[in-house]
């Protein structure tokens, strides 16, 4: 576990900031109250969270440029302590946990890298990131004054730590790291953990500090956090927040912009304009580092989602999808916004702002710099009305729950509720199916890996979770069954879901839930006079990755287990010899890797990979529940089986958001379809390999290719009392469309200037419509504004939303905007 000594505690606050501000030397990254500093220029910083173990190596380049040209300056990530030290000192960097390559990636792109160290992450990731065969260390306690954990951590973060410096990443040298955070939202379990929880917060800023990385660290959701690391907010809004100390910056390190998706619930969505509105509103108040958790949210690829019951998709709702394809209009307006914000950044990072009341539920934040540079923030917190304000001696038209951001003071270029990014409507098309052959499990038969034990023995502790099932079974002698009634099993489990067999024959299964994985198994089994023998499957579904204690949590069937209806009455079998199972004898005989398979006769089953760029899933609309592998690859547990639960319905981005408030899918899988990185296949000879528990149709397993379907935008006219300032400065507003790379615009579905009804998708004419508002996208029109060009054939279009350009002012009076949806192909 290491043998360093640990850092002494009784350290003053003073004496740390001292040793932090004098190593290394050349440290360029400072802070004050108003921001990071880096190089002597104060910042306001734009980050997001990309994991770079929820993707491969191969899509790393695309994800950090479009994090660069969405307008981001940093990318934020964890460090994952059990993909990296899976054994005690046997160290991983490779594959899609090879942290070095992704961070020099992000150098090359020109962005700086937030590194969370942890080493907890949470992170709906399995264990909260730690490492098993932590929990089985003599005399542990996780994350308190406990000597062993404190070792293993001390050690593990010195390891990365010791691996930036060598390899030049921190920004004194070159590379791109300028701030780190040690622990990971410890401010709650410190709240319950008392005195010693008390001493691990000042342990670990100490040993974090002491190690000299020349950059700032942080605490995320820690109030108390010891100078001279930065205390930093977590959540849906922070605009309530302030640093412990004067002198440090307002941080926000996850801006939540979804939310995650569990097997059995529907799926979250958080509205755009309400991501906008909360960052807008963190801005205004003074905050001057804003992370967007996540950017890309990605894949829980092989066993690495957490939980339980997390789903193998993380897609987290971000601007990026799960498949690295970019989610409009999020992407967009987004990009929109910080490109607002860096307008205003002179101002921003050089004064206070002034706040004034603009009406009951408005006002306005005004910053001014010494050097007369003028920015503003009109806010109307209003969730139902619209309000016109006066602001400087003009007029400003701000719709609900919304903020506008005047860079000079006068001229609105932005506002959180108007979306003028493009919104683009995704489809899956089926692009191969599958040839099977199956092989199957006997439920009682056991091989020579397993063993006996007297009692119930907790999962994980005999796992050591290198597999999601452990096998359990108990002989009975039932001479005395009453006639004519069946015996009813009881089962009670810890979690997270069972199968039961008896003779050989299913008896039927149970499961839990994310927010309750404790299950009870009751139901009649087929016995007969003489010997039985009952056989439980007993599945985890992810480990547990928040809450207190992790080394005290348990799994799988703890008992007790009864059978009653017998002529003697009930029966406890929880104390019998058991014999257990690590696993399946699939996984032992490693039938999902392209060696293994060749215990058992496939067939012609390989497949090839389908042409194209277009990222592919697995639909698995068809099964059960299980798991999936590529090439030997996991690409993750399944359980479409398992239907979407709560309430679903219009989503309204006004007013106050939670993880419950626009949700979707209900009724539906939780999760259909199952992200296959193009990186995994080859052109041909690819072997598919599919555990099924509960039964379903194979047959109906398909590939299918993400593309998408139709693009649309919406722009509005803008307020006439503001618009000669807009036009004089910006000119116009434009309408912009755009298909992916390497796809056309195929035809205009649908155009209207006026007062166009519905959404991308399902437009209609409303009663004010320009007779003429294909034209602009179907032919080539010269206009005052110089020609515009025919989309149909284009990769990417725009034109100027004005009256003139489509034939006219259809309803002279009317504020109008335009809706146009076009087809990419």
């Amino acid at each position: 576990m290491g043998s360093k000594p640990l850092v002494a505690l009784a350290v003053a606050a003073l004496a740390l900031l001292h040793s932090w501000l004098l190593a290394p030397a050349t440290a360029s990254i400072s802070y004050d109250r108003k921001g990071i500093i880096i190089n002597g220029q104060r910042r306001i910083l734009i980050s997001g969270s990309i994991h770079y173990p929820r993707s491969t190596p191969e899509m790393w380049p695309d994800l950090i440029q479009k994090a660069k040209d969405g307008g981001l300056d940093v990318i934020q990530t964890y460090v994952f302590w059990n993909g990296h030290e899976p054994s005690p000192g046997q160290y991983y960097f490779g594959g899609r946990y090879d942290l070095v390559r992704f961070i020099k990636l992000v150098k090359q792109a020109g962005l700086y890298v937030h590194l969370r160290i942890g080493p907890y992450v949470c992170a709906e990731w399995n264990f909260g990131g730690f490492p098993i065969w932590l929990k089985y260390v003599p005399g542990i306690s996780f994350r308190t004054d406990n000597e062993p954990f404190k070792a293993a951590m001390q050690k593990f973060t010195e390891t990365i730590v010791s691996m930036m410096k060598a390899e030049g990443l921190y920004e004194w040298q070159g590379g791109p790291v300028i701030l780190s955070q040690i622990e990971n939202e410890y401010g709650p379990v410190e709240y319950y953990g008392g005195a010693p929880a008390k001493a691990y917060t000042n342990w670990a800023a100490s040993m974090a500090v002491g190690l000299k990385t020349g950059v700032p660290w942080v605490m995320c959701k820690q109030d108390d956090a010891p100078d001279p690391v930065i205390n930093t907010c977590n959540g849906f809004y922070c605009d309530y927040f302030s640093p412990n100390k004067p002198y440090k910056p307002t941080m926000w390190t996850e801006n939540w912009t979804g939310w995650f998706t569990s097997f059995g619930n529907a799926v979250p969505h958080r509205p755009v304009e309400d991501v906008a509105f909360a960052v807008a509103k963190f801005i205004q108040k003074g905050g001057s580092f804003v992370n967007y958790y996540m950017y890309h949210g990605g894949t829980n690829f092989g066993r690495t989602a957490g939980g339980p019951f997390i789903a193998t998709s993380y897609d987290y709702d971000a601007p990026i999808d799960e498949y690295g394809l970019l989610r409009e209009p999020k992407w967009g307006h987004l990009r929109d916004l910080h490109r607002a914000i860096k307008l205003c950044e002179p101002a921003l990072v050089s004064s206070d702002p002034v706040v004034k009341s603009l009406g009951n539920s408005q006002e306005s934040h005004e910053f001014r710099s010494s050097s007369g540079a003028c920015a503003a923030f009109l806010a109307n917190y209003d969730s139902q009305s619209y309000a016109t304000v006066t602001f400087n001696g003009m007029h400003y038209n701000l719709p609900p729950w919304s903020i506008s951001i005047l860079p000079d003071c006068k001229t609105t270029v932005f506002n959180t509720a108007r979306v003028g990014a493009q919104t683009s409507r995704m489809k899956m098309t089926w692009a191969g199916s599958f040839s099977w052959q199956s092989y199957s499990e006997e439920t009682n038969s056991l091989d020579d890996s397993s063993f006996a034990k007297n009692g119930l023995y907790e999962q994980i502790s005999q796992t050591w979770d290198k597999s999601d099932y452990l096998c359990v079974n108990i002989g009975q002698d039932e001479q005395f069954l009453r006639t004519g009634i069946q015996p009813v099993l009881t089962v009670l489990s810890a979690g997270d879901a069972l199968h039961v067999f008896v003779n050989g024959q299913y008896a039927g299964n149970a499961y839990g839930g994310l927010n309750n994985p404790k299950l009870t198994f009751n139901g009649n089994v087929k016995m007969w006079a003489g010997s039985n023998k009952i056989s439980i499957l007993s599945v985890a579904v992810g480990l547990p990755n928040v809450g207190n204690h992790f080394e005290t949590w348990n799994a799988g069937v703890l008992g007790p287990v009864t059978l009653s209806g017998l002529n003697e009455g009930n029966r406890d079998l929880s104390h019998q010899q058991w014999t257990y199972q690590i696993g399946t004898k699939g996984e032992h005989l490693s039938l999902h890797s392209l060696e293994g398979s060749s215990a058992v006769e496939w067939g012609n089953t390989f497949f090839n990979a389908p042409g194209g760029n277009e990222p592919l899933a697995l639909d698995m609309s068809s099964m059960g529940k299980g798991q999936i592998w590529i090439n030997g690859e996991s690409v993750g547990r399944y359980w479409p089986a398992y239907k979407a639960s709560g309430s679903c319905g219009y989503c309204d981005y006004r007013g106050t958001f939670d993880e419950n408030k626009c949700r979707s899918d209900c009724g539906e899988p939780s999760q259909r379809w199952y992200h296959v990185p193009r990186s995994l296949l080859k052109p041909s000879g690819n072997l598919l390999v599919v555990f099924e528990e509960w039964g379903g149709d194979p047959n109906k397993i398909s590939l299918v290719k993400r593309s998408v379907e139709s693009v649309c935008a919406e722009v509005a006219e803008w307020q006439p009392t503001i618009n000669n300032w807009r036009v004089k400065k910006y000119g116009k507003p434009k309408v912009h469309l755009s298909c992916p790379a390497g796809h056309k615009m195929t035809n205009i579905k649908f155009a209207s200037f006026g007062t166009p009804l519905g959404s991308c998708g399902s437009y209609s004419e409303g009663i004010c419509h320009a007779h003429h508002s294909y034209d602009a996208f179907q032919k080539d029109i010269t206009q005052a504004d110089g020609l515009l060009q025919n989309c149909v054939g284009q990769q990417a279009c725009s034109a100027v939303v004005a009256p003139e350009v489509f034939g006219g002012d259809p309803c002279p009076g009317t504020m109008k905007r335009l809706a146009v949806e076009a087809i990419c192909e």
